[in-house]
């Protein structure tokens, strides 16, 4: 007499495909999940540097005397955004704070870079071919023509990496 049924041989097989079926098809939404995280990470630290550049240039370009800079860090006053939306003049500093390249003077403290090992300025005197650049720059009425930035770090965890970045200043005087 034939009975119509699985063996519990043909049964352990199926849970067991069954089984790994399920370890991949988990495997494969976990990596997607990761790389879609990875993905979203690295978004924010590119909107972040880019939103750095732009609010450095904008500054940089409504600058207002006294100017004064360092190799490590400069300040000066620039024409910010205030309560209301008005245009207010700021005491602005820009230096690193422990791993990070950062805005003192803005409320709250606003942070340009993360992962810095360190910054340096240098200050552009006179256009031309044969131009200076300068580690300091102290004047009560005037700013240099351009500020090079050099970070290194770059925010990106390799401490060999320099980003070099140029600003133009607003016309002096």
């Amino acid at each position: 007499m034939k009975r119509g049924g699985f063996t519990l041989v043909e049964v352990m097989v199926a849970l067991a495909i069954a089984g790994l079926v399920v370890v991949g098809a988990y495997r494969i939404f976990a990596g997607v999940a990761d790389a879609t995280r990875a993905i979203g990470t690295a978004r924010e630290d590119l909107d972040r540097r880019a939103n750095a550049r732009r609010w450095l240039k904008a500054a940089f370009l409504s600058l207002e005397p006294p100017f004064e800079g360092h190799i490590d860090r400069v300040s000066f006053t620039s024409w910010q955004l205030g309560v209301g939306g008005w245009l207010e003049p700021k005491s602005i500093v820009l230096m690193r704070d422990e791993d990070r390249f950062t805005v003192q003077g803005s409320d709250p403290r606003l942070d340009l870079a993360r992962g810095v090992k360190n910054v340096a300025f240098d200050y552009l005197l006179d256009p031309g071919v044969n131009t200076r650049w300068v580690r300091e720059w102290i004047s009560p009425v005037s700013a240099p023509l351009a500020v090079r930035l050099r970070i290194t770090g770059c925010g990106r965890g390799d401490a060999g990496c320099v980003d070099t970045l140029l600003f133009l200043v607003k016309e002096r005087g």
